[in-house]
């Protein structure tokens, strides 16, 4: 059997390892679009600040590594998608055929329609070419413009502050990080980052990016600011990368829909990492998380079913631990609350510290946190686990930093539950 891997990123290294564990006999062939060997891009931020080389970025250091595995590399990019006659179609006409094909082709940046985005001195820190280019450019002193203050871009803009910059990071939102924290946690991490050097533009969004005879750019900002810049940074999302199977039966929404098995609604088509949309188990949907270990989970479900080893994903949770220039926040599940729910939020500016919790029911359905690291390990447990709270849960909303004596006293009522029975 001829196992195929669209895409080698984590989720695509982990299937193919997984599927050569299972099914030693068969053939699995490991597509990649860059000319580098495997990586991790959540590495490059440390390969910016210095921490690793580029080799430190290689999601498998030894050289013979996928060889002695059988694994065959293959460089390309998918195309069109042919499913009647198993066959991708790869960008230089060759065509590949699979018994079984997993859609691994991750996420790429969403490049906004401003003018002049596409000249020179712009880039997005997504690849290790573009590592290369920001190393070249972000020398101390240089001045840089970030566009974006996400959870991406925030991961950016701590590599660019070691660089030693000057740095201006710039965001249409009312706060940072505005799909994964509120106002009061947003603003907060705004403040601290102000704090640290960083000049933080909210509330703007950047309408061109201009040119003279020097390097020196101009980027001009919705509230008339202009700002100058050696370098720009594009950090505004991502997208999956999708678009070649436009005119196949694979169904797609936001990604590549999948069930429990991370199949497709194409038998023998799998999909999993950025570009899948599988279900959530917090908010009763199907969603798009992309996030490492969410890609490793359904990389190695979908590999064990391709390997004929029946495996059912337990769900997909929207989990972000992010560490903005030493300050350290997360986010849970439906963070920004569901629809008859109830919630509550401490602040404690002076420390640098919130904490916002969401209730449907008597269950955590999500949470915010800057600077409680302490609680963490508990939000994600109650929110992942649907855990009844019961009388906690009134308790909470007069005091949220009870959730560690809410987990145990929870954890402890289950097991003596279970032990009567």
């Amino acid at each position: 059997m001829q196992h195929v891997i669209l895409g080698a990123g984590p989720a695509g290294v982990i299937a193919a390892e997984t599927i050569r564990k299972h099914a030693p006999a068969d053939t699995i062939v490991l597509i990649g679009d860059e000319p580098e060997a495997p990586y991790s891009r959540m590495a490059i931020p440390y390969l910016l600040i210095g921490h690793i080389g580029e080799g430190g970025t290689h999601l498998r250091h030894a050289p013979d590594h996928y060889a002695q595995q059988r694994i065959e590399l293959r460089r390309g990019r998918a195309v069109r998608l042919d499913p009647a006659a198993r066959q991708v179609v790869l960008d230089d006409g060759a065509t590949v055929a699979y018994d079984r094909l997993l859609i691994a082709t991750g996420s790429s940046p969403a490049t906004p329609p401003i003018p002049g985005i596409a000249g020179a001195g712009v880039h997005s820190c997504w690849t290790l070419a573009d590592a290369r280019a920001i190393q070249s450019l972000a020398r101390p002193g240089a001045r840089v413009v970030q566009m974006g203050a996400g959870f991406i871009g925030c991961i950016i803009m701590e590599a660019l502050a070691n660089r030693g910059v000057q740095l201006s990071v710039v965001e249409m939102g009312d706060r940072m990080v505005p799909r994964m924290m509120g106002p009061a946690a947003g603003g907060m991490i705004k403040r601290w980052c102000q704090a640290k050097g960083v000049a933080v533009h909210t509330g703007a969004r950047v309408d061109a990016i201009e040119r003279d005879a020097t390097p020196l750019m101009k980027v001009r900002l919705s509230t008339g600011a202009v700002l100058e810049a050696d370098l720009v940074i594009s950090a505004t999302g991502v997208k999956p990368n999708i678009g070649f199977l436009e005119h196949s039966d694979v169904k797609c929404l936001v990604g590549v829909l999948t069930d429990e098995h991370l199949e497709t609604s194409v038998k023998g088509i799998y999909a999993a990492g950025d570009c899948a949309e599988a279900f959530d188990k917090v908010s009763g949907k199907t969603i798009v998380s992309a996030i490492q270990p969410n890609a490793a989970e359904q990389a190695r479900v979908a590999a064990l079913n391709m390997a004929g080893k029946p495996a059912e994903l337990r769900g997909v949770t929207q989990i972000n631990v992010l560490d903005t220039l030493g300050l350290i926040s997360a986010s849970f599940g439906q963070w920004d609350g569901v629809p008859g729910g109830q919630s509550v939020e401490l602040v404690d500016t002076a420390a640098n510290r919130a904490l916002s919790l969401q209730f449907g029911g008597d269950r955590l359905v999500g949470c915010n946190a800057v600077g409680w690291t302490e609680h963490v390990g508990v939000m994600r447990g109650l929110v992942e686990g649907g855990v009844s709270l019961g009388e906690w849960k009134d308790r909470l909303l007069h005091d949220p930093t009870l959730l560690m004596e809410a987990y145990l006293a929870q954890a402890q009522a289950q097991h003596a539950h279970a032990h009567l029975k």
